[in-house]
């Protein structure tokens, strides 16, 4: 078999739509994979990240963009799932210890059993998620302890883990990476950030630019030094 005939490694790929997501995709596909890219509905009271997830699926050509249907918002319990207001003008630079009302129970514990369950099914080792444990709300489920704690259980609890026909890692290249370290290292990649979406309260075509993240968007653009290029309430773009 010639290099050029040699197939690419299939990787899972969780796309929201957002500025994380969208690096991560980038960065699997200058590793070299084949990406299966993994989007959910569930329940959110916003739809426009999955329009985006679709676009940028789309421009980097994902081999196929699966969009799961879950209903959390019966669950509720979370400002982004739940009739319960989104909080607004938090310092996002001094976070208390209480996890925000914007945390969805159990989300990604959820979202990576979907993505074990399809990465099984096609045979990829690889299951990438944009978290990040620097610049975060505090959610409790985008800590490297939960990350470890997950991948063994993917492999104790799959056929393919216990077969050993295929070992899953979860890879989360942005765990230890600042905001603005991710948008340098997505600029680096090409990342067209136009195409992301953030929000968690979106005004219309336009994000609010004051839930925590928007917050935290805004923080690492003017880290990286670089304008947003996405639309805000109240003005076009925001950044140097």
């Amino acid at each position: 078999m010639t290099p050029e005939t040699i197939p690419q490694p299939k990787a899972v790929v969780l796309l929201s739509g957002g500025l994380d997501s969208t690096t991560v995709l980038a960065i699997a596909r200058s590793q070299g994979y084949d990406c299966f890219c993994l989007s959910f509905n569930y329940g959110q009271r916003q739809s426009v990240e999955l329009e985006r997830a679709a676009q940028v699926a789309k421009a980097y050509s994902a081999s196929r963009h699966l969009v799961l249907h879950l209903d959390l918002d019966k669950i509720g319990g979370s400002a982004l799932t739940d009739s319960i207001d989104v909080p607004k003008g938090q310092d996002v630079d001094h976070p208390g210890t209480d996890i925000p009302i914007t945390y969805v129970p159990a989300r990604n514990t959820i979202l990576l059993a979907h993505a074990v369950a399809w990465a099984e099914v096609i045979g990829a080792a690889n299951i990438f998620i944009g978290v990040n444990a620097v610049d975060y709300s505090g959610y409790p489920d985008c800590r490297p302890e939960f990350l470890e704690a997950f991948c063994r259980m993917a492999n104790l609890g799959t056929k393919a883990g216990i077969t050993g026909t295929s070992t899953f890692a979860i890879q989360a290249p942005l765990l230890h990476m600042s905001k603005g370290e991710i948008i340098r290292k997505g600029i680096e990649l090409g990342v067209d950030y136009s195409m992301t979406h953030s929000c968690y309260d979106p005004q219309g075509d336009k994000a609010c630019g004051r839930c925590d993240a928007c917050l935290l968007r805004l923080k690492g653009f003017a880290e990286a030094g670089v304008a947003d290029p996405i639309r805000y309430a109240g003005a076009e773009t925001v950044g140097p």
